[in-house]
């Protein structure tokens, strides 16, 4: 695996983890409009279960018989399937194949589209819990340079919302979150 995408997958995790920290209301909305915060993490950590079975080349089927029930404390799941996640990307090949449910891949593009699903999603937690909604410069870069290229897939995939317009001079985090139908003004122009 690419060091540069290991030590960007670590990051990602720490960010999500501080928003996790973060937590009083687990069922505040989110911007994800269908989630609460309980939703929001639970969907992260599903996706953390995914990632040593898919990644020790397991079919979806096979995966899916692994996948236990998650535990009432949230809190403590992350944290276990984020280190399980994380030494499961540290062991495998970046030129492993990787079946996904709609395309096999390699690893190291399987880490960068769980690198910028969690690094969103950060986001949209410490939008829900009024946490530091600053996320890491090279992250924002590093997963721009993933969503940026797909931004049509994007909007036609109906996994987000419509991009928000913004202008090509906004900061790199807005134009971003602007591509998943994320607008971080409104919040800026609510709390001021």
């Amino acid at each position: 695996m690419s060091s540069d995408w290991l030590t960007l997958q670590t990051q990602a995790h720490r960010e999500f983890s501080d928003r996790v920290a973060a937590i009083t209301d687990w069922s505040a909305p989110t911007p994800d409009t269908e989630w609460s915060v309980r939703d929001l993490v639970r969907h992260v950590i599903i996706e953390q279960q995914w990632i040593p079975p898919l990644l020790r080349g397991l079919n979806q089927r096979e995966a899916r018989r692994e996948l236990a029930p998650l535990g009432a404390d949230l809190a403590a799941e992350w944290h276990k399937h984020s280190a399980l996640a994380t030494q499961a990307w540290q062991s495998t090949p970046p030129d492993a194949s990787v079946q996904l449910a709609y395309d096999t891949v390699t690893a190291e593009d399987y880490l960068r589209e769980q690198v910028s699903e969690v690094t969103i999603h950060s986001w949209d937690l410490a939008r829900a819990t009024a946490a530091d909604e600053t996320l890491d410069e090279q992250l924002v870069a590093a997963v721009w340079t993933v969503f940026e290229p797909q931004k049509d897939t994007l909007l036609a995939s109906g996994l987000y919302a419509p991009p928000v317009p913004l202008p090509d001079d906004a900061p790199l985090q807005s134009r971003l979150l602007a591509l998943t139908g994320r607008d971080d003004r409104v919040w800026s122009e609510q709390a001021g």
